[in-house]
């Protein structure tokens, strides 16, 4: 029975490891792609505010994306400066502010989505659609049951 459940942690730390490896990868990927001066969480946030919502506070961003609140004002004053965000007052209280992806914000998202196809096509060779859609529910799910456990 021990070694059992020593083989399934052993499994599950195999399939983490897996994943932190492919985060690492795909973020020098990603950020090599990127225009210069904008990182990873740039379009990270950019992503989430399309993917999600916009209109969320800085806060709300930061709980999000599991960082501290200075670092998520940090990133948002480098999309600002770059007019792919704009921070407006909260209209619940007026007090806060609340992050609004732009137009400029939008194609800057697109277009880095659109750059990674031709780096996807090369995956694909080794890839197929089936096997990548056969993969995704099962990442889904740790996705969600790790967003779960963090509230």
């Amino acid at each position: 029975m021990a070694e059992t459940a020593q083989s399934e942690v052993g499994e599950t730390f195999a399939f983490f490891n897996e994943i932190g490896i492919i985060s690492q990868l795909s973020r020098a990927f990603m950020e090599a792609r990127l225009p210069d001066g904008l990182l990873l969480p740039h379009f990270s946030v950019c992503n989430h505010l399309l993917r999600v919502k916009d209109g969320q506070t800085p806060l709300a961003l930061a709980k999000a994306f599991q960082v501290p609140k200075t670092t998520m004002t940090h990133t948002l004053s480098g999309l600002e400066k770059r007019n792919l965000v704009e921070l407006k007052p909260n209209p619940k209280d007026g007090r806060s502010k609340c992050v609004w992806i732009t137009d400029a914000g939008r194609t800057f998202r697109d277009a880095t989505i659109q750059s990674l196809g031709p780096d996807f096509a090369v995956l694909a060779q080794s890839i197929t659609p089936e096997e990548l859609r056969q993969a995704l529910p099962i990442l889904t799910k740790v996705r969600q049951i790790l967003d779960e456990a963090r509230d």
